[in-house]
């Protein structure tokens, strides 16, 4: 059984706030989703 490591505090922080910022100026969903999954792939990368 794997256990996902967990995120910094900042981390997490950083991408609720980019998340809802993207949330609010995107309104087709299928964008928002394409973003979000980019944002997501970035931050995994570091």
């Amino acid at each position: 059984m794997s256990r996902r490591k967990r995120l910094s505090k900042g981390i997490r922080k950083y991408l609720r706030k980019e998340k809802a910022r993207i949330r609010l100026e995107i309104h087709n969903m299928a964008d928002q989703k394409k973003r979000i999954e980019e944002l997501i792939m970035q931050i995994g990368k570091k």
